[in-house]
């Protein structure tokens, strides 16, 4: 497995692997890796001939000061991990390669509308970061495809709306939620949590479930007592809700009332610790 901290570096890298007609799969995190990495990394085994890995804790998609400072560092776990998945190459840049200017002169990426709404009115400037960085990570690398897990749905929608837009070659390849056994999704933040909070969590999965149920054939004029007799149950269970929101799968609109597929997104805080999840309901 190769290493590379500078980007003419993996650059180079990526140029031995072209130059033997291989393709490229990217799949960017930001570290501290656990099992949704990992499937990550082994759905894009199964569409390219080469992975790389960027490892790269993006300080523009921090809205609190307090989570970068906190967030979990395990560089030399996560490269153990990498080689035992035969990762090919990984990308470990510092801010100062990525952003060598400083983040106040960089150039950044803007999505209209889905980045200022649900998950980007809450957390302002969020997914600027997220766009301008997987952009950049795009550029240096130039990946055939790229794997994002929908556990971040919004995201995954701003990606391939940028990608669209900015006429970028690179096939966006979407992976399922991956729960631990007991419904809670993978999550870095996970570690954060202690063992109490850890024992509560997942109850979070299980009052989206039923919400999910509920909503399934409800009337759409009812669907806003469902969500805050739900939001009140969730707080009931140690959770303090920050959002909860049903809009449409596809285009992520609140008008729902001729959706079939709906996607219910929520977040919620348990302790100081912000667990996102989401869940996709077909609509009779």
């Amino acid at each position: 497995m190769k290493i590379a901290r500078e980007i003419n570096d993996i650059r180079e890298i990526v140029v031995g692997f072209k130059h033997e007609n291989q393709t490229i799969a990217l799949v960017p995190t930001m570290g501290n890796l656990h099992l949704g990495h990992l499937t990550l990394v082994k759905e894009a085994q199964k569409h390219a001939d080469k992975v790389v890995v960027s490892i790269f804790v993006n300080p523009m998609q921090f809205d609190r000061a307090e989570d970068l400072k906190t967030y979990p560092r395990t560089l030399e776990n996560d490269l153990k991990l990498l080689e035992e998945a035969n990762v090919d190459a990984v990308f470990t840049p510092t801010p100062e390669v990525m952003y060598p200017q400083g983040l106040g002169l960089q150039t950044y990426v803007e999505v209209p509308d889905l980045a200022n709404s649900l998950e980007g009115a809450l957390r302002p400037g969020h997914f600027r970061g997220v766009a301008t960085v997987v952009c950049k990570l795009f550029n240096i690398v130039q990946p055939d495809y790229a794997c994002f897990g929908l556990k971040d749905y919004q995201q995954v929608a701003l990606i391939k709306e940028f990608v669209k837009d900015l006429n970028i070659q690179t096939k966006i390849v979407e992976v399922p939620i991956v729960r631990h056994e007991d419904g809670l999704a993978y999550s870095s933040r996970n570690n954060l949590l202690n063992q109490a909070e850890r024992s509560i969590a997942p109850r979070l999965h299980a009052e989206l479930m039923k919400l999910g149920e509920l909503i399934k054939q409800a009337p759409t004029a009812e669907i806003p007592n469902i969500i805050d007799a739900t939001i009140n149950a969730i707080d009931l269970k140690g959770f303090k809700t920050d959002d909860l929101t049903i809009v449409d799968a596809d285009t992520l609109s609140p008008e729902i009332s001729h959706s079939r597929r709906v996607v219910i997104l929520i977040s919620a805080y348990l302790g100081k610790i912000r667990l996102i999840d989401n869940l996709v309901v077909e609509r009779c």
